[in-house]
């Protein structure tokens, strides 16, 4: 298979190519979306996925009870009035499967699969100094050629899979939430083991509780956790969001974390304690990520305000777990802040294991040691007996999707070792030394991890649309970060994140999850309207810091 591109080949390319303007790794929400901006530009270009139906998170994700915790109103494209009435959402927080099929309607509607190539893994991506452009190569052999690479691989797309020793080994079935099989998983009345209680987590032991016929969680980082409000939305709802469309699209672009909410409640200091504490119980009974990113900022950076508002969280938990001190031992954190870590919302998740058939396991009493044929082998020499091994333990994030790729830049240089020793990023939207590769989702944008992802990965589509654009329109063939402006980033980056709280706590936010990976907050947390001001800034002056020639 072949493109015509109307540029020319580079001296690099020889032998059955496939040649491109540009080239898009992903097609999920990002991925959608920037292949629709490039096409619309006239741009020979093509999507690939490793997955064999568009989706991105969305697809692979497809465990029990998975669902996005960003509001259908706002977890959405704002480029076409018309394709955000056409789709009616049927709750708050739609299910997985109802948002791959909305991402699949997205594709339809726009014909975008036609220019999308499925069950593809990329292998490597090598810039060519002498042509400007880069070779790519799948795991089956295929070679295209682009001037532009545009990764929208996602942020949380690399999973940890192969974590305990002796899974192999395991006599049962063992499956990864991020791999989830398209064919149903047979819980009902099995023994049933999982690991992992951050928000994947929980929504899995919450769903699969009602039919398993025991289960035992193991509890290493307990969760603060939000009861989620999620009404059904009638087709009159959808309409009376249609009819906000303008100001809800502005409104995400302005806010802190992406939402249309924002922190509105007024300086810490300048409220009572009562008031304070009117504050929290409103944004409590609102069932959604505003009491984590719509209460009080001060949370982040002040200890004694985050320990106030960590206490009431506290408080409302151990009202769930009806006084069983152990209980409320082991599931609400004490030695780090609301806030700190991802905050997921729930649905009755305390309550499960108020159930005679679950057991929770301290793993940091008892860590685990290893997976063995009957089950699962923690450090007091105990086996846990099961049938099943739900495995919720993350993902490489920010930057695994693209270190599992051979990317090498100018003088050879590759990513995954340059990353291996620090991450770095020019604002999460090019790497010096990669000229033409733009990223989205990357480290230090707050598409990392601290945003409503529609709004953020959007917003970089845009900006690396209008950057491509603007390249063309003044004869320039290559783009690439200086030096100057990514160590300007990365320090800015740095003194930002430094003043909050979230640095002083382990979590995948820092790459504590995974061994050896540099230590440095992913995302960028001086809030999206800031970012999106910043981008904004940069192109109306002409992309000062991103060489071109």
């Amino acid at each position: 298979m072949s493109a015509q591109s109307k540029l020319a080949a580079g001296s690099c390319a020889y032998g059955n190519v496939t040649f491109l303007d540009a080239m898009v790794i992903g097609a999920g929400v990002a991925g959608l979306y920037q292949l629709y901006r490039l096409r619309e530009m006239g741009l020979t270009v093509r999507a690939y996925d490793t997955a064999s139906g568009v989706g991105g998170t969305w697809y692979w994700n497809r465990y029990p009870g998975a669902r996005f915790d960003s509001q259908a109103e706002i977890y959405q494209y704002w480029f076409s009035e018309e394709l955000y009435k056409s789709w009616q959402p049927t709750e708050r927080f739609p299910a997985q499967p109802e948002t791959e099929e909305w991402l699949n309607f997205v594709a339809n509607r726009l014909n975008l699969k036609k220019d999308i190539q499925f069950n593809t893994r990329i292998a490597s991506a090598h810039f060519c100094e002498d042509s400007g452009r880069w070779v790519v190569t799948t795991a089956a052999g295929e070679t295209i050629n682009t001037q532009y690479l545009i990764s929208c691989c996602g942020m949380l797309s690399a999973p940890l899979s192969d974590r305990f020793p002796g899974q192999a080994d395991f006599q049962g079935q063992i499956y990864h939430t991020g791999l989830w099989p398209k064919d149903p998983v047979d819980f009902n009345g099995k023994r049933v083991a999982v690991v992992g209680t951050g928000a994947t987590g929980i929504q899995v032991i919450q769903t699969i509780a009602p039919t398993v016929g025991s289960m035992t969680v193991f509890v290493r980082t307990p969760q603060y956790v939000i009861p989620m409000r999620n009404p059904k939305y009638s087709k009159a709802d959808w309409e009376k969001w249609g009819t906000q469309f303008h100001q809800l699209k502005k409104r995400v672009r302005e806010t802190f974390a992406g939402f249309d909410y924002d922190f509105d409640a007024g300086p810490w200091a300048e409220k009572t304690p009562d008031e304070r504490q009117a504050v929290l119980e409103q944004l409590w009974k609102d069932g959604s990520l505003a009491m984590w990113l719509a209460s009080f900022p001060e949370m982040f950076f002040d200890e004694q305000v985050n320990e106030v508002v960590s206490q009431f969280v506290r408080i409302k938990m151990r009202e769930r777990l009806r006084s069983r001190p152990d209980l409320c031992d082991l599931l609400i954190p004490t030695d780090y802040g609301f806030g700190t870590h991802r905050v997921p919302l729930e649905n009755n998740y305390l309550e499960v294991y108020l159930q005679s058939n679950v057991k929770a396991v301290d793993c940091k009493q008892s860590p685990i040691e290893r997976i063995v044929p009957q089950g699962i082998q923690t450090a007091d020499g105990k086996i846990h007996e099961v049938d099943i091994i739900v495995l919720a333990v993350g993902f490489d994030a920010g930057s695994g999707a693209l270190s599992r790729i051979d990317i090498r830049g100018r003088d050879s240089r590759s990513l995954k070792e340059q990353w291996q020793q620090e991450i770095r990023t020019a604002m999460g939207l090019q790497i010096h030394g990669y000229p033409n590769l733009f990223t989205t989702g990357a480290p230090l944008a707050p598409s990392a991890a601290l945003c409503n992802m529609t709004t953020c990965l959007q917003q970089q589509v845009d900006w690396i649309t209008g950057c491509i654009e603007f390249a063309a329109e003044h004869g320039k063939h290559v783009v690439e970060a200086s030096k100057a402006l990514e160590d300007n980033w990365v320090q800015h980056h740095d003194e930002t994140a430094a003043k909050t709280l979230v640095v002083k706590t382990d979590s995948w936010y820092m790459g504590s999850n995974v061994d050896g990976k540099p230590r440095r907050l992913l995302s960028y947390i001086g809030g999206a309207g800031d970012y999106h001001r910043r981008c904004a800034e940069i192109a109306a002056q002409g992309y000062p810091g991103f060489e071109m020639a």
